[in-house]
């Protein structure tokens, strides 16, 4: 390991030097960074949790022993005297297994075991940005249960065999992940983590988890994980105090805790950088994950998230260096950022300036458009600025439109459930706005459940609520969204040009009173238009005018009939005059995908 960049916040492979690692002579070699602790002992299953002595090596502030007869599945512990004599014991910051909460102990979890598959899929990796994205949102352990007994989950390993297949059949070509590395309380998530390079024993191995990724490349679908650089979890067992100071998080508790109650990472400390730059890496190579989702991006902005507060210039060059090195480390690891504030540059390049991300959830868009399907029939002609206007501001930013769990918890309501009216009045327009996102330029993210239209909002205890699939109305909008992601795919002008100017074009965005808009996507061999009526009446003899068209092609309408709408499905072309004229009629709630025959 490279000391100096350890201590500087250049490191990004510190967890090959600290943590457990076999040696060729059948020894293993264990080693934690604890620079103020006073003495620190080895327990584990490979001592019978009798103390063996660390002793301190390279510059003091590294502890290390070397052990006989260590096994991979072996638990073991730090046992770490701070200043004042307080005796604490510690499951290892760099421990690549954790038992299974609430026991807290790390595994031996050698990384050389598992032999991946996906050669293929590795060599095909490549920019993102012209090529279709989209992204179903998982919580691994509430998608699909056993039962709904506590801890009864389907294992990494189980879940490829029942996620992969659905994800090929319903259209989604990439995985999101919420967080997976140990934690010990269910209800954060996996938001408020203690090992950061081990990943949750709740579902099995971190080599089983290894296969669930394997399965997933050798099927044609990408892997984004969740990861959590601004904070950790307060347990005494894990990084806090953990050599009897605050050598991970602030020494003050105003700017050391977080909203959340967790501890900030105390980003302009070098140590801590190598340490969650290395983490960031472990995952991309030692699990082939494709990109990371970088979680709460605003409250590494600005201190405590609040821009009142002012920018936080140590954590903000934290990210321009670990998002520089890993795109230099791996060049084709996808870069998320999960930020609401308007600071500019964050899809920039590090070295011009910005943060260097490769996408950034389009917040602002999410707000708006789920206020405006919420609000009701008769006042949305006063509010189609919610529509336009992230077509104003999306030019800054390479965005990616989200609709995430966090819009279906905490008194939210489900994505269904917010559309205006009663029940059969949330179908259709749930519907048009599905189409709308996919029609919207960016890449597109959804979290699951949203496709059958859970009612009940997301509990990270139960399984989503699959029997309502047995409802035709469900069913229906189940069958749209299968229909409407595959045409998202095989659609290049849907993906091919999101950041470029010439992708996107308004054919009519000034009828507000009727709640009508129209627009055009483009790409270099394809040209699709979009017709909206977000209104709860009928429009008749629509004007559509589209240059240079002489026919356009029906490929999806919200309202057919097989989507539980009003008209049977007609693929018939509906042909414009010379000057590419037409006056067509949309249902109430409605959304029309076309094909431009060009004359």
């Amino acid at each position: 390991m490279d000391f100096y960049g350890f201590y500087t916040g250049q490191e990004f492979e510190a967890y090959k030097y600290l943590g457990a690692h076999p040696e060729m002579d059948g020894q293993t070699v264990f080693r934690t960074f604890a620079p103020e602790a006073e003495r620190i002992a080895l327990i584990g299953d490979f001592n019978d949790w009798q103390e063996q002595e660390m002793e301190r090596v390279y510059d003091g502030n590294f502890w290390e022993c070397r052990v006989e007869g260590a096994q991979p599945g072996m638990r073991y512990k730090y046992r770490i005297t701070g200043k004042g004599g307080k005796t604490l014991d510690h499951c290892d910051p760099y421990g690549f297994g954790s038992e299974k909460r609430p026991a807290t102990a790390s595994v031996l979890c050698p990384l050389e075991n598992y032999c991946f598959g996906d050669d293929k899929w590795i060599r095909s990796r490549g920019d993102t940005l012209g090529r279709p994205m989209n992204i179903y949102e998982v919580h691994f352990g509430s998608w699909v249960r056993r039962s709904d007994e506590p801890d009864d989950w389907y294992s990494y390993a189980e879940m490829a065999e029942q996620l992969i297949p659905y994800l090929k059949e319903n259209g989604y070509n990439y995985l999101e992940l919420m967080p997976l590395a140990e934690h010990p309380c269910d209800e954060s998530w996996g938001y408020q983590s203690t090992g950061f390079f081990s990943p949750t024993a709740r579902y099995g191995s971190p080599d089983e988890l290894r296969y669930f990724i394997d399965q997933c490349h050798q099927n044609q679908i990408g892997v984004i994980m969740d990861f959590v650089p601004v904070h950790f979890a307060v347990d005494d067992y894990a990084l806090w105090n953990y050599d009897g100071t605050a050598l991970y998080e602030y020494p003050n508790t105003a700017v050391g805790r977080s909203e959340w109650g967790s501890c900030n990472f105390m980003h302009s400390r070098g140590e801590v950088r190598s340490f969650l730059q290395s983490a960031a890496l472990y995952w991309l190579r030692e699990f082939h994950i494709d990109g990371l989702r970088m979680d709460a991006v605003s409250n590494l902005i600005y201190w405590q998230g609040d821009p009142a507060r002012g920018e936080n210039k140590g954590a903000i060059q934290f990210l321009q260096t670990m998002n520089s090195g890993l795109k230099h480390l791996e060049p084709h690891a996808i870069l998320i950022a999960e930020d609401s504030t308007t600071f500019p540059g964050v899809t920039r390049a590090a070295n011009e300036g910005g943060l260097g991300f490769d996408y950034k959830w389009d917040l602002g868009w999410m707000h708006d458009t789920l206020s405006y399907f919420q609000s009701s029939p008769e006042t949305r002609p006063g509010l189609a600025h919610q529509l336009t206007f992230s077509m104003h501001y999306f030019p800054n930013e390479r965005y990616l439109l989200p609709l995430s769990h966090d819009e279906v918890v905490h008194g939210k309501a489900t994505i269904l459930q917010k559309m205006h009216g009663d029940y059969e009045e949330k179908f259709p327009q749930v519907r048009a706005l599905y189409l709308y996102m996919m029609a919207h330029p960016g890449k597109k993210l959804n979290f699951m459940g949203n496709e059958i239209g859970q009612f009940r909002e997301w509990d990270e205890s139960r399984q989503q609520d699959w029997n309502l699939l047995e409802y035709p109305i469900h069913d229906a909008l189940f069958h749209f969204m299968r229909e409407l992601n595959h045409l998202y795919l095989r659609c290049p002008a849907l993906w091919q040009a999101d950041y470029q100017p010439e992708g996107f074009a308004w054919l009519d965005c000034g009828q507000e009173e009727q709640c009508y808009f129209a627009f055009e996507r483009r790409c270099e061999k394809q040209r699709l238009v979009f017709l909206f009526n977000f209104s709860n009446q009928a429009l008749e003899d629509c004007p559509v005018q589209v240059e240079h068209c002489r026919a356009l092609w029906p490929l999806l309408y919200t309202d057919w009939e097989p989507f539980n709408g009003s008209e049977p499905e007609d693929l018939d072309p509906v042909l414009l005059d010379e000057e590419g004229r037409v006056e067509l009629t949309l249902a109430p709630y409605s959304g029309l995908c076309f094909a431009v025959e060009e004359d």
